[in-house]
């Protein structure tokens, strides 16, 4: 049964952690699983995950046009030859964490087509967002040892970011869901599986999904 969910919110939060918690539970229940994150997934978003990590002075636009890049590949190559062989694709970061780090205004035309280009109709159906005090959130980071650039921005930059995911979760509440990441891991697997088993029996009935795919209007 194919579905596409996404592990979305700032740094330290858990996010590759529940990613594979989830893939492994699924596995033991008999699901097709595919674990794969942006940038990367391929070896060209690899390659531009590197050039990203390593330069902290990109002007906004080029970011956005390497990310979008990476991620066409990353749909055509791996994640909608999975999606149609009928996989649970389970992505760390995707489109939310582009309109958050990279901007999110709903009025620019041009981020809007180049979204939906890039991901060429696949709206995940579930996106998970990990929510916690940025303050918890880079302790974590601290305790894990070497930071990214990203990692390294001032502590009012992982605010904003975190009030930019928690926006966008009340913007589209039917496919984003916020979850206290504050909580003990096994509790944050719970509330997961409690999402993604509500997403898999939908999809098995044939009953409304909880975010069917949209078009480009419907993108923002």
């Amino acid at each position: 049964m194919a579905a596409f969910i996404t592990f979305e919110g700032g740094e330290g939060v858990g996010k590759s952690t529940q990613a594979q918690a989830l893939a492994d539970r699924l596995t033991r229940q008999g699901y097709k699983t595919l674990v794969t994150r942006e940038p990367g997934g391929t070896p060209f978003g690899e390659a531009m995950r590197s050039a990203l990590l390593a330069h902290a002075d990109l002007e906004t636009l080029t970011e956005r046009l390497v990310f979008a890049a990476a991620r066409h590949e990353h749909v055509e190559r791996v994640i909608s030859p999975a999606l149609q062989a009928g996989m649970v694709v389970i992505c760390d970061r995707f489109i939310d964490s582009t309109r958050v780090y990279q901007g999110h205004d709903p009025a620019d035309a041009f981020a809007r087509t180049l979204e939906a280009r890039s991901i060429a109709g696949h709206l995940p159906d579930l996106t998970l967002i990990l929510d916690l005090p940025v303050d918890l959130a880079l302790a974590r980071v601290a305790a894990r040892g070497a930071m990214n650039r990203f990692d390294a921005n001032a502590q009012a930059t992982h605010e904003a970011r975190r009030t930019a995911f928690l926006g966008l979760a009340s913007a589209e509440p039917e496919r984003c869901h916020v979850l206290d990441a504050a909580q003990t891991s096994t509790a944050v697997s719970e509330a997961v599986w409690a999402l993604v088993s509500a997403l898999l029996v939908a999809k098995s009935s044939g009953s409304p999904q909880v975010n069917p795919q949209s078009p480009e209007d419907d993108l923002f």
